[in-house]
């Protein structure tokens, strides 16, 4: 059954159109996920489905007795009450059911009552109906339930008598979106759900969300956990909303497809345009030929050209690129102490870092991480332990609430600022690289949004020329393209990487180690996020067998790893040669392309001479061209055959 749907709805700012012709589906059990570009229009279209907004053409229609929920990015549950009053506030009609139950058992029991009379007929009727409801509002779990979901969102019983004012902004987030899954309404509208959890949560936040009983629609930029909750995707691009069936993987294989036959539409379009527009031109001005030279012309004029595919879709292009080489020993602590006020997060942290190395940081929220990396680049003093930094080590730092940049300047300036002696079309150019343009880089930075903060914040650091980054949660507010781009040059960065992220597919692509921060110090692992995930497993399956075991949990960690020092080490090296290929084969794709650009040109040469009238009368030069046409458009095949083949190989990775 079909619970709300869109009719041809379009949102206008001003002479500028959002989208158009929007004709969208949600139907009973949908998990649909909405993607785009940042500024493409996806919260606004959320704000149009959920009814905070109206479309300026075009007609929602809504399922009568359909209930919405929305959480929007900047959500935050606003109470008086404590973490369990407000959600025991939930229960109030199931207890209101319940109490009408016990009125209707004290009546039933009553030994006055006739129980051959309507009266008695209709109490039990009416009994029979509340306790069918009271099941349907799971009336017997409603408060384990509660219990369940709190603890995903890392809410524990010490914590339900905590008054909901003194939570943090990110706290308030996770308890609204913990009361709007507890409130079951028929569809439910997330606007990037993921922020503010760590990947525990994250996960756990996957697997609920797999079972839920409502409609979902989801706005979000993490790749893996699209792929596990969502089986539907619109896409939000160039004015209009698109849709593929399947999950996020399934939907880029399908845009492919999508944009590969568009190109030859669209060229085939075009040569056939060409050709009519150059048998006009030769034959328009001779009498013998004009008659049919103005019935191409009025072919022409009757053709619709077709727009060229993802035409006006700009991607940001950058690089980080080290001015010096820092020695092999980059970054090594000993027995480190990080916190706030000598209140330690994290202690007897040891870390040995390598020049080249890539690691992730992770662990649950609040245990430190950003904290570590604050404090090994000085911004705040640790505790105790010791930091030793290597030679010519070029440190760099990413801050994801961006507090370095100055809300007063414009983008050019903040830039130009650090940078004084750079001229000043450099830093334009620079800019340009990250998608800031004309007037884009007269903007004050307080006017930006996030994702335009954080390509501002990237672009400074790009400048720098370090040789280790440290990076905090560098792909939150980016939208999954940017995050591409930032991905491809942190793997062609030649430097050191230690980043925080809880972007699974971002950690994949990138770190060659894994390290996990706990209030007990920092285990290593050393491979990818899917090797953390697969030795995690394995201890704990250990820890199982044999919980007598006398050894504690960290050595354990350790032990494990260096028993397997050797996958480990093939591990790390199967990821460094993957990336090598995948760059090898890149550049391949690209040179064969430029090549059949090349030969594209060089056969519409050929074949405007074939049609020249002078040509057929020289017998020799006709059989030159063609010899030349045939062996061009031979090498052309071929030429396909490897290009093809590449990017199978490229996709097979």
């Amino acid at each position: 059954m079909i619970l709300l749907h869109t009719q041809k709805i379009a949102r206008h700012f001003g002479a500028e159109t959002l989208f158009d012709n929007v004709s969208m589906e949600i139907k009973e059990n949908a998990r649909i996920g909405l993607v785009g570009r940042n500024g493409a229009g996806k919260t606004t279209l959320l704000n149009i489905l959920s009814g905070r907004e109206e479309p300026d053409e075009g007609t929602v229609h809504k399922k009568k007795d359909c209930t919405i929920g929305y959480l929007d990015q900047h959500t935050g549950l606003e109470s008086d009450l404590t973490i369990w009053e407000e959600m025991d506030k939930l229960t109030e009609p199931i207890k209101q059911i319940e109490r009408e139950m016990h009125a209707i058992e004290h009546k039933l029991s009553d030994d006055s009552i006739d129980k051959q009379s309507d009266s008695y007929t209709d109490l039990l009727s009416r009994y029979d109906f509340l306790q069918q409801s009271f099941r349907q509002h799971n009336g017997y779990g409603i408060e384990s339930e509660i219990r369940s979901v709190l603890h995903g969102f890392r809410y524990y019983p010490e914590d339900y008598d905590t008054p909901i004012a003194n939570l943090s902004g990110g706290q308030k987030t996770r308890l609204a979106l913990a009361k709007l899954l507890l409130e079951k309404k028929d569809l439910l509208i997330l606007d990037e759900p993921t922020n503010h959890l760590d990947i525990d949560t994250l996960s756990w936040l996957e697997s609920y969300l797999q079972n839920y009983s409502k409609s979902l629609l989801i706005v979000s930029h993490d790749r893996y956990f699209l792929d596990k909750v969502v089986k539907n995707i619109y896409e939000v691009s160039r004015g209009s909303v698109e849709n593929y069936p399947g999950n996020y993987s399934n939907y880029l294989k399908q845009k492919a497809e999508k944009i590969k036959r568009e190109w030859k539409v669209y060229e085939k379009q075009q040569k056939k345009m060409a050709k009519l527009e150059d048998f006009v031109n030769r034959n328009l001005v001779r009498a013998s030929t004009t008659k049919r030279a103005q019935a191409r012309r009025k072919q022409l004029e009757k053709m619709d050209p077709l727009d060229k595919p993802q035409g006006d879709e700009k991607s940001a292009h950058f690089q980080f690129i080290p001015e010096r080489t820092s020695g092999q020993v980059v970054l090594q602590t000993a027995d480190l102490t990080i916190g706030y006020d000598s209140i330690p997060l994290s202690e007897h942290v040891d870390l040995n870092i390598r020049k080249e190395d890539s690691i992730a940081v992770v662990g649950p929220n609040g245990v430190g991480k950003t904290t570590l990396l604050k404090t090994l680049y000085k911004l705040i003093p640790s505790i105790s332990g010791e930091i030793k930094y290597g030679t010519k080590v070029d440190m760099g730092y990413y801050d994801q609430e961006q507090t370095t940049l100055n809300d007063k300047k414009t983008v050019l300036n903040e830039v130009w600022d650090d940078h004084p002696l750079l001229p000043e079309q450099s830093v334009r150019t620079l800019l340009g690289s990250f998608l800031f343009s004309g007037e884009d880089v007269d903007k004050s930075i307080s006017s930006l949004s996030g994702g335009e903060k954080a390509r501002v914040a990237l672009a400074k650091l790009a400048l720098e020329k370090n040789n280790m980054l440290l990076l905090d949660e560098p792909t939150n507010h980016l939208d999954i393209d940017s995050k591409e781009v930032l991905e491809n040059a942190l793997i062609d960065f030649e430097g050191t990487l230690l980043f925080v992220s809880h972007d699974r597919y971002f950690i994949n692509r990138l770190a060659t180690k894994v390290i996990e921060l706990s209030e007990k110090g920092a285990t290593l692992y050393l491979g990818d996020y899917d090797y953390y995930l697969q030795k995690k497993a394995e201890l704990e399956a250990i820890e199982s067998i044999d919980s007598t075991s006398d050894f504690p949990e960290t050595t354990d960690a350790q032990s494990s790893d260096s028993m397997s020092d050797q996958t480990a080490k093939l591990t790390f090296e199967a990821q460094k040669e993957r990336q090598k290929q995948e760059r090898k084969l890149t550049r391949e794709i690209e040179r064969i392309e430029t090549e059949l650009e090349d030969l594209e040109t060089a056969l519409l040469k050929i074949q405007h001479e074939l049609s020249q009238p002078e040509t057929f009368s020289d017998s020799v030069k006709t059989e030159r061209l063609s010899n030349e046409n045939e062996a061009l458009t031979s090498k052309q095949e071929n030429l396909l055959i490897e290009w093809e083949s590449l990017h199978d190989t490229l996709d097979n990775l």
